[in-house]
């Protein structure tokens, strides 16, 4: 018996015990996780196409909202630069409604001097010297360059 014993507590038969048990626990805790892992990947699976279903059924609203809002962000940027516009207009108006401003815009813009005045335009040398390719245009009053259009344009249909 005690050459059983012996051989009973032997390090080669501890190891070799240890090693099947071993080898059992992990084949199991393999099997487990094959279990677990091949229930994980079905719920996966689903949770994927799912996930997917929903991106694929709200990317084109998505896309809409964020394309109308940047429009309406773009009406109401247009919808203030109008509002602007409008209130200079109304101002530019109330000027004109003034006397004294029209008088000076018109005698400015127009050339027009009161009954007794004389007009004179005054050329600026320094602008004569710098090359234009209408500067000569630019220096006469509004009727000249007028009447040269008609002229041009009545000699074209000749």
């Amino acid at each position: 018996m005690a050459v059983k014993d012996r051989d009973r507590f032997s390090t080669a038969t501890r190891l070799r015990l240890l090693g099947e048990q071993t080898a059992a626990r992990v084949y199991r805790s393999q099997t487990r996780r094959q279990a677990r892992r091949s229930r994980l990947t079905g719920r996966a699976a689903l949770l994927a196409l799912v996930v997917c279903s929903l991106v694929v059924a709200l990317a084109y609203p998505m896309r809409q909202y964020v394309s109308q809002r940047a429009r309406i962000s773009d009406l109401q940027r247009q919808k203030r630069q109008a509002e602007e516009r409008v209130e200079q207009l109304r101002d530019l108006k109330a000027r004109w409604q003034d006397d004294a401003y029209a008088q000076a815009q018109i005698r400015r813009r127009l050339h027009y001097v009161l009954p007794g005045e004389t007009g004179y335009v005054v050329v600026d040398p320094g602008a004569a010297r710098q090359p234009h390719a209408d500067s000569s245009a630019a220096r006469r009053p509004w009727y000249a360059n007028v009447w040269d259009g008609v002229d041009k344009s009545d000699a074209s249909d000749q």
